[in-house]
């Protein structure tokens, strides 16, 4: 019975982990670096590709479009949950 009841506690403890990681990963700087630089790029190659002009300053719209989104994100989710 202790047994089960440790391996439970267990389980519950490792899931807790993940998903206090997979919240750290959502925020982190990394995952949106990343994700700047993979907006950045693809909209340089499709401009590239349909031979648009001042690529490199147009792709710049959705990437920073991103970057103000999760910037923002947090304030208006304090916002909607202070409403409910």
């Amino acid at each position: 019975m202790d047994n089960q009841i440790s391996e439970k506690i267990q389980k519950i403890e490792e899931r807790n982990k993940r998903v206090e990681m997979d919240k750290a990963w959502e925020v982190s700087w990394t995952r949106r670096v990343f994700i700047l630089a993979m907006t950045y790029i693809v909209a340089s190659v499709w401009l590239y590709i349909i031979q648009e002009n001042h690529i490199l300053l147009k792709a710049m719209v959705p990437t920073i479009g991103y970057l103000l989104s999760t910037l923002s994100i947090p304030q208006i989710k304090k916002l909607w949950i202070s409403k409910i």
